[in-house]
């Protein structure tokens, strides 16, 4: 027979009934179900209905049931009907439990599949050390060679222990230095000057010049780009003619500006003074160095392999 509407119950659904021990002197009690107010049970006490509500026979909510007059055990018999816990019930449908169906803190691990969790999942320093197993890194066996890309972690103590990570080319940055930029210049060939004026004196070969750094067309060191540092400095310079008690000046510059001298005073052919310091440079700095001779008609000795006017220098490794 066809139906209008929704068709009609073919078999009954019953509801859950709970029986309640009488305790003297008691108006609480609890249920066996949690409900949302009084309206979702029926309330019977001696085979009569009671009257829900407050200022009535009786109140619950969740799983507190309060009477409003206490009973008396052997005397009284009470008992419930859950109206709104049919004992045949469905699984919700896909997708109908949303995060307000949820209680707070009820997800256990038991509900979680293995690897189920994310990257994506996870926020961003959300993880401490208090999360990380120690023995993960200590108990892995140790490399004995590592190649330029591998990547090797570190804990920076400047920022709280945080772990770091740099490639091994990092790493060894300035480890082992070999002292580079370095060079040594030299006159090829002899270079006469003007006596008592302070005079450039132009090296115009190099026998080495790690970095191209050094102009032997005005005889000065440049200090190449990301260079910056302390720098370790010599030269010596060798006059081919002076008499008794002349004197001898050798200074470095920087630009225009005077940073160190040494002075001597010679005697006799073919003296010699040597000067040497450590100077603080920066990227760009150009280094000079400049003679000062009272000596007649002053000629610097150069050339051939004895090297007798050098100038050379490196960057000390720090």
């Amino acid at each position: 027979m066809a139906y209008l509407g929704n068709a009609p119950a073919r078999s009954f659904i019953s509801f859950e009934r709970q029986v309640f021990t009488i305790v003297n002197s008691q108006t609480a009690y609890t249920l066996s179900h949690s409900v949302t107010n009084e309206n979702d049970i029926r309330l019977v006490v001696n085979n009569v209905v009671q009257e829900p509500g407050s200022g009535k026979a009786y109140t619950a909510t969740g799983t507190a049931l309060t009477l409003s007059a206490a009973l008396t055990n052997g005397t009284d018999e009470m008992y419930c009907v859950f109206l709104g816990r049919a004992t045949a019930t469905n699984a919700p449908g896909a997708g109908s439990v949303g995060t307000s169906q949820l209680a707070d803190l009820n997800v256990t691990t038991g509900k979680i599949a293995a690897d189920a969790v994310t990257n994506a999942k996870i926020a961003d320093d959300a993880i401490s050390d208090e999360q990380l197993d120690p023995t993960v890194i200590t108990g892995q066996t140790a490399e004995t060679s590592i190649a330029t890309d591998d990547l090797i972690l570190l804990s920076d103590t400047s920022a709280s222990g945080a772990l770091r990570k740099m490639t091994r080319a990092n790493f060894v940055s300035g480890v082992g230095s070999t002292n580079t930029p370095n060079f040594r210049a030299f006159r090829s060939s002899a270079q006469s000057f003007s006596a008592s004026t302070t005079t450039d004196v132009q090296f115009n070969a190099t026998m080495f010049d790690s970095a191209s750094a050094f102009n032997t067309s005005n005889g000065k060191f440049t200090v190449p780009s990301g260079q910056g540092g302390k720098y370790s400095l010599t030269t010596s310079l060798r006059l081919n003619n002076s008499s008794v008690n002349n004197e001898v000046a050798i200074y470095f510059f920087v630009g225009s500006s005077e940073k160190s001298f040494s002075n001597k005073t010679v005697g006799g052919n073919y003296p010699t003074v040597i000067h040497s310091d450590i100077l603080s440079l920066s990227a760009g700095n150009e280094v000079i160095v400049k003679i000062y001779t009272n000596v007649s008609s002053p000629i610097l000795d150069g050339g051939g392999a004895a090297l007798y006017t050098t100038f050379e220098g490196f960057k000390l490794a720090e």
